[in-house]
């Protein structure tokens, strides 16, 4: 299935049904009257966001969607059929913008949200509606509303506790693939990976999601490469894993790069907090890796891991910090809910 993370679509709801004009005339019943029915209420545009999916690829074929107008009134005081709703299903993670692609109307993280997204227009009064002591035979009907019409874009972002960033070919789907049960491709040529991968890792009984992203190269966000936008899937990641190749010539312009795009992509990327992590250790003989531990050390301004996503050495450790940092996040988000609520008052 080919991944697609962003669609712009156009909606419509339906119009409501027009009221009847209609008057009762049956030969041995006495006082008739008015009795138009109400038209009924046109269909309105629903999202829900369901699980089963990852990708927006249902959008890709079909762009435009309009609710069923409601039935118009009829005599008898008959009301119209309300129109049928369109339900637009979409992964979780989905966050959907107006048509400026910046003025944010939902974001759909959790299984069985609905966002009501186009209102059907209600449906007209028919002329029973009407009647009084002083109107006792009313020749006018309500036109049902007018739906609502739009522009909407939908944008994919991937819920992952953690993520893999770095230059291509640093290892990162070697790793992916090293600590879950995920089978991302693997080869010896850049930008391999071309869609992002997700994989459920598992250490110490502890469990969170992984995603791992196409490579990043200088001048990304300008669209160099595969461009950066798929930086949004680890928009919402606790922690971020940099992988720096340690087979590279020089680790510490891989290093530079990987944080001037994220610096560059914005999001709060470049402030999320990050493993550093030297790869593929096993190529490397000692002094070659203790040199390049160094000067990654001088370049980051912190602590740098030694790792091989083939041998597994250090892998285990990183996981650990990975899964630590996550349960301290988890904790602090259950603090300011837990306050929050408390703070209210009826």
């Amino acid at each position: 299935m080919k991944f697609l993370d962003q669609a712009k679509i156009h909606i419509r709801s339906g119009n409501g049904g027009a009221g009847a004009v209609s008057f009762r005339r049956e030969k041995f019943i006495e006082f008739g009257g008015p009795d138009g029915g109400d038209g009924g209420r046109g269909g309105s545009v629903i999202a829900e966001c369901v699980e089963g999916l990852n990708t927006l690829i249902d959008y890709r074929f079909q762009q435009h969607f309009k609710a069923k107008t409601g039935m118009h009134g009829m005599g008898k005081n008959r009301a119209g059929a309300n129109g049928a709703d369109v339900v637009l299903k979409v992964p979780v993670g989905t966050q959907i913008y107006e048509e400026d692609e910046e003025t944010l109307i939902a974001d759909m993280t959790t299984v069985g949200e609905r966002v009501l997204l186009a209102k059907g227009g209600n449906g007209g009064f028919g002329n029973a509606y009407f009647k009084s002591s002083t109107n006792q035979a009313p020749r006018r009907a309500n036109p049902g509303q007018e739906g609502e019409e739009r522009t909407i874009v939908l944008r994919l972002k991937l819920i992952a506790d953690a993520g893999l960033v770095g230059l291509p070919n640093a290892g990162k789907s070697t790793f992916l693939a090293a600590v879950s049960a995920a089978k991302p491709k693997i080869a010896d040529y850049p930008f391999t990976t071309l869609a992002p991968g997700l994989g459920v890792v598992t250490v110490d009984t502890r469990t969170f999601v992984l995603a791992d992203i196409p490579g990043l190269i200088e001048g990304a966000h300008e669209g160099a490469g595969l461009g950066d936008r798929f930086l949004g899937h680890v928009e919402r990641c606790n922690i971020l894993i940099h992988l720096v190749d340690g087979t590279a010539d020089d680790v510490a312009d891989a290093y530079r790069i990987v944080r001037g795009e994220l610096e560059a992509y914005g999001g709060d990327l470049d402030r999320k907090p990050e493993i550093l992590c030297l790869n593929k250790t096993d190529a490397l003989t000692e002094e070659e890796r203790e040199e390049k531990l160094e000067i990654l050390r001088d370049e980051s301004g912190g602590s740098v891991r030694a790792i091989s996503g083939v041998s597994g050495e250090g892998v285990k450790e990183v996981l650990r910090l990975v899964a630590d940092t996550i349960a301290a996040r988890r904790e602090e988000e259950k603090a300011e809910s837990t306050e929050e609520e408390e703070g209210w008052r009826p």
